[in-house]
């Protein structure tokens, strides 16, 4: 099962690299991170997605991260109300024409056209897990070139 962890750290050099090296060192898998400055320059936030098949193994993450040194708080949005998001950006094949139906595309999902070109558009959606893999199905239709993704965002309800 995959869970969801925030990570609140002291934003300085460094601190990337022991947070990825506790959960290499004891074989876990990061299926996500994303991390970025809190309004506090001096703070940043990590949002990790980890396998974990059990309780114990995501306890023991916990404790570890709670252990580091420039850890201020850890969150497991597991069994806590929250929202979480992803983005991404995908460059599709598009021709005039198909201007209408990307339109009824993103009246369902939240997206946009950015860029146009010839034979190209790069959109930008974002949702929750479910709505960006439906979306990818939808676009797929008009063949997707290239495909970026942020890893999950979260935040409390």
């Amino acid at each position: 099962m995959k869970h969801t962890i925030s990570v609140l750290v002291e934003n300085k050099f460094g601190v990337l690299a022991r947070v990825a090296g506790l959960f290499s060192a004891r074989g876990y898998n990061i299926a996500s991170l994303a991390v970025s400055e809190t309004l506090d320059p001096t703070i940043s936030y990590m949002t990790i997605v980890v396998e974990a098949q059990d309780e114990k193994i995501l306890e023991q993450i916990n404790k570890q991260l709670n252990k580091l040194i420039d850890v201020i708080t850890v969150t497991d949005f597991t069994k806590k109300e929250h929202i979480d998001r992803e983005l991404i950006l995908a460059k599709i094949n598009y021709t005039q024409k198909d201007k209408e139906k990307l339109g009824l595309i993103f009246s369902k999902y939240v997206g946009k056209i950015i860029h146009l070109k010839d034979d190209f558009a790069i959109i930008e959606a974002v949702g929750d897990g479910e709505q960006i893999k439906s979306l990818l199905e939808e676009l797929s239709k008009f063949g997707v070139k290239e495909l970026v993704k942020t890893g999950k965002l979260a935040i409390s309800k």
